[in-house]
């Protein structure tokens, strides 16, 4: 046989640009972007492949028994040639140590001119021998060399070498659920963490704060790899383990278990981007998707159907999809129920499960999850359902899932400097919110706002401490002025001398003016604080309004502003009676709601009386208490509790109600001029109101004057009914009741 031509003569050293090199020989502990097992990663620099001309390189590499034509020099094809060139001297290598079936893949590289090539080990000693031979077998074939030689000698090398340990990884003994995203997985794993506590398991978990075993570090750092899933598992006693798994322990690493129970991912989005060969969301995607293809067919894979990125992994998993969404009309929901799956969601504000043929089943009013500030914080909703969903999937009681969820309350301990909430005296005697939160960019301030405007109770004003780093574009710090200006009803400017970062004072008051100009508002300040702008703001705030504090440079200082003023952190039930205040419910509102479902009228007076007692001073309590007592006919008892009522500060939209019925129990009882005082001051605020002005007829017409409470009525209904007979003789009723008020004017 002829001796093939030589492509490249010179030897597969890193300093010789005719040689094949590799640029990584990475052994994968475990579940990886390759396989499901532990793996070696080989990075070759090919770039004397692809410069080598086509027929040289096809007689050189014939011997191989390489599939293929090897393309033109330095093209895509060319570059697949060089990865099936180095799979097949892989796959003889193999053969030689003895071998017969081994699992190769390859990929594109960096760029044209590199090649990623995998194969599974057992045994990590011969297994590097063998990846670190693969350039230069390739350098030799390039040569012109046969490679029968060089293979078997690789072959002995790597057979003598000691086996070394095993792989890294460990095979749960226990239940593993391993959480990944590019957003969440911290909280989605401690959420998680509290569920399994509140169900009585011994947890233990990893993240990038540490390793936790019921609540204890007991190791501090990043532990979101491999490392941290061993940590968990080794730990004694422990009934079940969450890891959360970032993309650095996939690419570096691969996973620390051979399998999950259920595996959670909560997004994928543009993040640490360009580092480890992973420069698209597509990429990113596909690194995420490992721990879904290592589920336990008896599992569960839960995804984020809003996510389509993320939906699209239940192909790759050979665990159940069970979907999460916040919208329960998003596709993925009907997609996971029709192939057998589960969805959670949220529907009329509960957190809901569904399941195929089955009606909802609600699990927790999402006012009563705290770490979602009552619904208002949209991304801790989304993992709230996640960390929801994970839970029943490995089983855990829905009981403890609800306590757990309850349980969670995000504070300046937990999550410092992010959405901590807290009630603040004012010089009125009432309470303001104040919010500290880290907004730094214009997104941060809407959803900072959006908090405060969930939050402000009715009739009450959002105020903002605005202000911002030095580190940002002329168009983003105005565009901060302007949002804050469009979205608060009062703006104070604060300066942060530590970030300026290049600028001026004078240059961020001036953009953030010009964006605030562009909504005509005018701010407080500049002050040359962030505490003394939310000093300005306190000084001005009334019962129920809200301060929203993008807080860069003095966290600790306004939690000691806070203190000093005599505020208090808010819990998980103060936060939800806040925002149901803000929504004009109460906390008690379903109990409220079974009361007037009763038919037993003794049976509602005595239930709205408990309520009553268990609010004390509660003036909406007070209220329903005086309705009951009002429906059968006890105006006596509930007259004095409807002025106890409004006197103690009833809010909208239950004040004007509790006016009306104050005026008719007042009618019944004779006293007709304090009902006449009561219905004309509710009916001036109320002109439009049809209810308002039957009220005030009958009222009137018991205090002597008939002619005037037709007038009236007469007059609301002209002026307001879109009944269509109304409509047609409006004029004519407008004036008659304009001649029975004595008033008429053409």
């Amino acid at each position: 046989m002829p001796t093939p031509p030589v492509v490249a003569a010179a030897p597969a050293s890193s300093g010789d640009t005719g040689a094949v090199v590799a640029h990584e020989v990475r052994l994968l502990e475990g579940p990886n972007l390759y396989f499901r097992r532990p793996a070696v990663k080989v990075v070759l620099d090919v770039s004397a492949v692809l410069m080598a001309g086509s027929e040289e390189l096809a007689a050189a590499t014939a011997s191989t028994g390489v599939r293929g034509r090897p393309g033109p020099p330095g093209s895509q094809s060319r570059q697949r040639f060089a990865a099936r060139l180095a799979e097949r001297l892989l796959r003889l290598l193999a053969r030689a140590m003895g071998t017969t079936r081994l699992g190769v893949r390859s990929r594109p590289g960096e760029g044209v001119e590199e090649v990623v090539v995998a194969f599974v080990w057992r045994r990590r000693g011969p297994a590097r021998v063998a990846a670190e031979a693969l350039p230069h077998l390739v350098s030799a074939v390039l040569r012109g060399e046969d490679p029968t030689d060089r293979i078997t000698r690789a072959a002995e090398v790597a057979l003598a070498t000691p086996i070394g340990d095993p792989p890294l990884l460990r095979t749960p003994r226990i239940p593993v659920v391993s959480v990944t995203g590019t957003n969440g997985k911290t909280t989605t794993t401690r959420m998680l963490a509290n569920i399994a506590m509140s169900a009585g398991r011994r947890a233990a978990w990893s993240s990038t704060d540490g390793v936790f075993v019921q609540g204890e570090l007991v190791e501090s750092g990043d532990y979101s790899g491999p490392a941290g899933a061993r940590a968990v598992l080794d730990a004694p006693g422990v009934q079940i383990g969450i890891l959360e798994t970032a993309r650095g322990g996939l690419l570096l690493k691969g996973m620390g278990v051979t399998a999950n129970d259920v595996s959670i991912v909560t997004n994928v989005a543009e993040d640490h981007l360009g580092l480890h060969g992973i420069h698209t969301v597509d990429q990113l995607a596909e690194v995420k998707a490992i721990i879904t293809r290592v589920t336990s067919p008896r599992g569960w894979t839960v995804l984020n159907g809003e996510d389509p990125r993320v939906w699209a992994m239940r192909h790759g998993s050979p665990g159940r999809a069970w979907v999460f969404a916040l919208d329960a009309e998003t596709p993925a929901v009907r997609e996971s129920l029709a192939d057998g799956g589960r969805a959670t969601t949220v529907i009329d504000g509960w957190v809901s499960v569904l399941s195929p043929g089955r009606a909802p089943h609600r699990v927790v009013r999402l006012s009563d999850l705290p770490a979602t500030m009552a619904g208002l914080a949209r991304h801790n909703v989304a993992n709230a359902l996640a960390a929801m969903t994970g839970a029943l999937a490995i089983g855990l009681p829905e009981e403890a899932v609800v306590e757990g969820m309850r349980g969670f309350t995000p504070d300046a301990d937990l999550n410092p400097g992010r959405l901590n909430t807290f009630s603040v005296p004012t010089d009125d005697g009432g309470t303001a919110t104040v919010i500290v939160d880290l907004a730094h960019n214009e997104d941060g301030l809407t959803a900072l706002l959006d908090v405060a405007d969930g939050l402000r109770s009715p009739g009450a004003r959002v105020m903002v401490s605005a202000g911002m780093v030095g580190d940002r574009t002329d168009e983003q710090i105005e565009s901060v002025g302007e949002i804050a200006g469009r979205r608060a009803d009062l703006v104070a400017v604060a300066h942060k001398e530590k970030y300026l970062r290049g600028r001026t004072t004078e240059e961020i008051d001036a953009l953030l003016a010009t964006g605030l100009g562009h909504v005509g508002v005018v701010p407080l300040g500049p002050y040359p604080t962030e505490v003394e702008s939310v000093e300005a703001l306190a000084e001005r705030a009334a019962d129920g309004d809200v301060i929203a504090v993008m807080c860069h440079a003095q966290r600790s200082e306004m939690y000691a502003w806070v203190a000093d003023r005599g505020g208090t952190p808010d819990d998980a039930d103060r936060i939800r009676a806040k925002v149901l205040r803000a929504r004009g419910e109460h906390e008690a509102e379903d109990e409220i709601a079974a009361l007037w479902d009763l038919e037993d009228d003794a049976e509602r007076v005595h239930r709205a009386a408990a309520l009553a007692a268990r609010f004390p001073d509660d003036p909406r309590l007070v209220f329903e208490h005086a309705s009951a007592l009002d429906a059968i006919g006890r105006e006596d008892d509930a007259v004095p509790l409807y002025h106890l009522s409004l006197a103690g500060g009833l809010r909208e939209p239950y004040r004007h109600r509790c006016q009306v019925q104050l005026a008719s129990s007042l009618r019944v009882l004779g006293r007709h001029t304090e009902a006449v005082t009561v219905v004309d001051e509710v009916a001036a605020a109320y002109p439009d109101s049809l209810g308002v002005a039957a009220v005030r007829a009958l009222v009137h017409h018991d205090a002597g004057d008939p002619t005037g409470a037709l007038a009236g009525l007469l007059g609301t209904v002209a002026a307001t009914s879109a009944d269509p007979d109304v409509a047609r003789y409006r004029t004519a009723i407008a004036g008659y009741a304009a001649a029975l008020a004595g008033t008429r004017t053409d």
